[in-house]
């Protein structure tokens, strides 16, 4: 069999980090097993459906380095739909129903009123119809025909049909909902698996029986705890967030991809650099059922220690020229996003103001000023200058390192100094040292 999973946003917003974390799943397991993922654009609601969010979906998920291989649109199947929805209709599996949101929101509040759940209950045969008003349409569940299956997250599942309602389909004005030209498309398009948010199994047990309806067989199903974020529910803040927002504030694609991969599953949060660990290590068997948390705070560290082993050729085009290899090897390790190794170009190359010296320094700087001019540069000259300062003042430790550091940098921590100063042209650096 060949591994066939999809993602299906509709292009009424922007992807947020639940999203994101679904599409990484069905694109780790089809990757897994040499299968394909598919990008399937939910957008039956042509109202709220914005061309806009299509080319930003596209957009996140190549950014994400999830390429796709293939592409359908809903709106461009509405014949498929027809043709099925005759189908079910001629075998009195989808039936017309003419009640109005309000008389379906009364009698829903008499039942709960009686202590009995809120299920749908069908009109007898031969029922008055309504004049003048448009039916919408129901999927007729086969009471007789207990559901189950074995998910891969949940394990074994079962539903009595009759404990739940027949799913609106269709709507008055002919437009379709979610559940059943969901099924239509997995059919179509020979959908092997489906793995989404744990809020789907419902709808898993009734599309289930639309399968059979339908004459297929249902895909695998994984259904997934829900992202949450540190204080409970996503929030609004988080929800709303999208991955050009993630982009702007430095966030590397695989470092987003690295923690939402094993968040809610028992394997560690690692620094990867590729996607491949992420490809080997996919296994729903060890996705727990607890609420997977999302935590900002944690992103921000595994950017930073990723980009602490990011090789200079993944970067290169989004560094500055004055930073080549070697300095992007000595400066990342105090790095944590990308863009702040600009900060670090007069570092290397001026303009610098190094900070007013301590008296208490002042013998330590004088004697590194004399020190410099004789050291070769092309060597080691961190520890030259150190070792003869040392020998001229007898100062060691912080009250020989710092105030070298600072007058050679500005700052009061940063990269070893063995590696940074080499990278200093030997002019600029006696130079700040005689100016200290």
């Amino acid at each position: 069999m060949t591994v066939i999973t999809r993602f299906a946003p509709s292009p009424t917003g922007l992807l947020h980090v639940g999203n994101v974390r679904t599409a990484l799943h069905n694109w780790l397991w089809a990757r897994k097993h040499g299968g394909r993922f598919l990008l399937r654009i939910d957008d039956t609601d042509r109202e709220r459906s914005k061309e806009d969010y299509v080319e930003a979906i596209r957009t996140d998920l190549a950014w994400l380095g999830l390429d796709i291989d293939g592409e359908e649109r809903q709106s461009a199947r509405f014949a498929l739909y027809d043709e099925a929805f005759a189908r079910l209709k001629a075998a009195g599996r989808v039936y017309a129903c003419y009640e109005t949101p309000e008389e379906l929101d009364i009698r829903r509040k008499v039942l709960l009123s009686r202590g009995l759940p809120p299920v749908y209950e069908r009109q007898p045969e031969g029922a008055p119809v309504p004049e003048g008003r448009a039916p919408h349409w129901r999927f007729r569940l086969d009471h007789d025909a207990p559901i189950a299956w074995t998910d891969l997250i949940r394990g074994p599942q079962h539903f009595e049909p009759k404990t739940l309602s027949d799913p609106v389909v269709r709507r008055a004005d002919g437009s379709w909902l979610y559940l059943l030209p969901s099924v239509i498309d997995d059919i179509a398009m020979g959908i092997s698996h489906v793995v989404r948010g744990e809020d789907h199994v419902s709808n898993t047990a009734a599309q289930i029986q639309m399968f059979d309806a339908l004459g297929a067989e249902p895909p695998e199903f994984a259904h997934e705890a829900l992202l949450v974020g540190t204080g409970g529910k996503l929030s609004k803040r988080l929800g709303a967030l999208g991955m050009a927002d993630w982009r702007a504030a430095g966030i590397e694609p695989i470092a987003l991809a690295a923690l939402l991969a094993r968040l809610g599953t028992s394997d560690p949060v690692e620094p990867v650099t590729t996607l491949e660990p992420l490809i080997a290590g996919i296994d729903f068997a060890r996705f727990g059922r607890a609420p997977a948390r999302f935590d900002e705070a944690e992103l921000a560290l595994l950017n930073q220690k990723i980009l602490h082993h990011t090789p200079y050729a993944a970067v290169a085009p989004r560094l500055p020229a004055a930073i080549d290899e070697a300095r992007w090897t000595a400066i990342r390790p105090n790095l944590a996003t990308v863009a702040e190794a600009a900060d670090w170009v007069a570092v290397f190359d001026g303009p610098f103001a190094p900070p007013a010296p301590d008296p208490a320094d002042r013998p330590v700087l004088a004697a590194a000023a004399m020190a410099a001019p004789a050291i070769d540069w092309s060597a080691d000259p961190w520890h030259a200058l150190t070792g003869a300062v040392k020998a001229a003042t007898g100062a060691k430790g912080r009250a020989l390192f710092l105030p070298l550091r600072r007058a050679l940098t500005g700052r009061d921590h940063g990269p070893d100094m063995g590696e940074l100063l080499p990278l200093i042209a030997r002019d600029e650096a006696i130079a700040r040292l005689s100016a200290a």
